[in-house]
């Protein structure tokens, strides 16, 4: 049994056919972990299946071969121990902002008072600054408010993971960088477990403890995971002096642009083994990164001789 939070093995999706016509994997093979407290955010290009692995996590879709477990139980269907915030931000028109987080915080809780209820929904709003609009229908907000009032309302049941689905995606600049200090806060503070997708590298480093990057669809994999080794106390204003972020986003940039096609298709096997995807730290430099990029297990002569290289 994995001692991981979440375990994702040999995952695999084949839509059904359409026109007679066979349909190909969107993604395959994929395997990865997440442990309780991290954020982690995953990259890659359009139709190489990122929404359909957060569905799968989220029990709102069904992969066509393996597993996915989560808190040692097995995922099978949606739970309110998995908190969803999708690219729209699904308010329901007729209630107020309150009124909408309340009524995921009733599901979750059923025998909670309505004093009770109204408190602890306040008290999310207030921490995504909108402690103010509790009594305002979705109307009345803009779009960066609305999505507030989501993740509000999915942090609200206190789910054991949090799974976004770009949920800055249709946000101006300056409210998306809003928000993400705003989120940053919060699951710094809930110690929250985080599954994200983001076609955003700066989002993904700002945020993220761990980046995975996925290869170009159909037959999508895991190509790389690339670990980021910046304090986990960074900001936004901030991240820029850092020297590592230059080095850790220029290899992003590279793997979108140049690399991620090179690991699509059945050559691809020859050179990656995508039951085990490399671990690599590009923050760090030279010699030392290249020891700690080695798998765990590696005999002491093979780490001499990289650091001596």
């Amino acid at each position: 049994m994995s001692t991981h939070f979440l375990t994702v093995e040999s995952l695999k999706k084949v839509f059904p056919p359409t026109n007679g016509a066979v349909n190909l994997p969107v993604f395959e093979d994929i395997n990865f972990h997440i442990d309780k407290g991290e954020f982690v955010c995953i990259l890659g290009h359009s139709g190489c299946g990122k929404t359909t692995i957060l569905n799968v996590l989220a029990g709102l879709d069904e992969a066509t071969a393996g597993e996915a477990f989560m808190d040692g139980r097995e995922v099978r269907g949606p739970s309110l121990d998995r908190g969803v915030v999708f690219q729209s931000h699904a308010l329901m028109p007729w209630m107020s902002v309150l009124g909408n987080v309340a009524f995921a915080v009733k599901s979750k809780w059923p025998d909670w008072g309505k004093e009770k209820v109204g408190e602890h929904c306040t008290k999310y709003l207030e921490m995504v600054g909108l402690g103010h609009a509790v009594h305002k229908r979705p109307a009345e907000l803009s779009g960066g408010m609305k999505q507030r009032v989501g993740i509000a309302r999915a942090f609200a049941i206190q789910p054991k993971m949090l799974l976004l689905d770009e949920p800055f995606g249709a946000l101006d600049a300056l409210t998306r960088g809003t928000i993400q200090d705003e989120l940053l806060k919060i699951v710094q503070a809930t110690h929250q477990t985080v599954f994200m997708i983001t076609h955003d590298v700066d989002e993904a480093i700002l945020l993220a403890d761990k980046i995975l990057l996925m290869s170009n669809g159909p037959h999508a994999k895991i190509a790389e995971i690339v670990e980021i080794t910046m304090p986990r106390s960074r900001t936004r204003a901030e991240i820029h002096h850092d020297p590592q972020y230059y080095r850790i986003r220029n290899h992003l940039v590279d793997f979108l642009v140049n690399r991620s096609k090179t690991y699509a298709g059945a050559e691809a096997e020859t050179f990656h083994d995508a039951k085990n995807p490399p671990v690599v730290r590009p923050g760090l430099e030279g010699d030392l990164a290249e020891v700690l990029a080695m798998p765990r297990g590696k005999p002491a002569t093979e780490l001499k001789q990289a650091v001596n290289h």
